[in-house]
C-alpha cells in the first residue's frame, strides 16, 4: 500500500474567511489528507481563544460533508507538521507581497525540517481578503457588510464577540495586526 500524502494548513484563522475556505476547498483534492492546523501566533493578538476558532472551523467543515480534519498545536509549525507526518505545508497566496514572504518560509521549512510546502492562489473574490482586515473592519464597522467575505456563522460570532467586548473590540486596530 503506498503512503498516504498529508497536507497541512497552518494557521491563526482569527477568524477564518471565505478565503481560507477556498483553499480549504480546493487543497484537499491535493492530498490524500488534509489537516487544517489551527495555531497561536505570539506576536499577534488574538480575537477568538485557540479551541474556539478550531470549533468554528469544524462546524463549517462538517456543514460542507468535509473530510478535512481540524486540529489546533502550539510550537513551530515545521515541528507539528513533521509530527503528524505531513507531506506538505499548503499555503494560499493573495499576491506578490504574500508571495515574498512565503517563499522565505518554504524555503526555510524545507532547509530546516525537509519539508516542502505547496501554493495556491487565492480565488480572485479573497485577493484582498485578511483576518487582519476584517478585525479592523469589526472593530469599526458594521459587521454585516462582511458577508461576502466571511460565512455567516462567523458574522454572528463576530457580533457576539463584539457585544462581549464592547468598546474594547476598538482596540483591535490595523498597527496590532498587520503581523500577519
Amino acid at each position: 500500500m503506498k503512503p498516504l500524502h498529508i497536507g497541512l494548513f497552518p494557521g491563526t484563522f482569527d477568524p477564518i474567511t471565505n478565503g481560507h475556505l477556498d483553499v480549504i476547498r480546493r487543497g484537499q483534492v491535493l492530498f490524500d489528507e488534509l489537516i487544517v492546523a489551527v495555531g497561536h501566533n505570539p506576536d499577534k493578538r488574538e480575537l477568538f481563544p485557540l479551541q474556539e476558532r478550531a470549533d468554528m472551523i469544524r462546524q463549517l467543515l462538517t456543514e460542507e460533508g468535509s473530510p478535512v480534519k481540524v486540529q489546533t498545536y502550539t510550537g513551530l509549525t515545521v515541528d507539528y507538521a513533521k509530527e503528524v507526518g505531513a507531506t506538505a505545508i499548503l499555503r494560499g497566496l493573495r499576491n506578490v507581497s504574500d508571495l515574498a514572504h512565503e517563499f522565505q518560509l518554504a524555503l526555510t521549512n524545507r532547509a530546516i525540517a525537509n519539508v516542502e510546502t505547496v501554493f495556491i492562489m487565492t480565488g480572485e473574490p479573497f485577493a484582498f481578503t485578511s483576518s487582519s482586515l476584517i478585525k479592523q473592519i469589526a472593530a469599526g464597522g458594521e459587521i454585516d457588510r462582511m458577508h461576502r467575505l466571511l460565512p455567516p456563522l462567523v458574522i454572528e460570532k463576530l457580533k457576539q464577540r463584539k457585544r462581549e467586548l464592547g468598546r474594547e473590540i476598538a482596540h483591535l486596530r490595523v498597527d496590532d495586526f498587520f503581523k500577519e
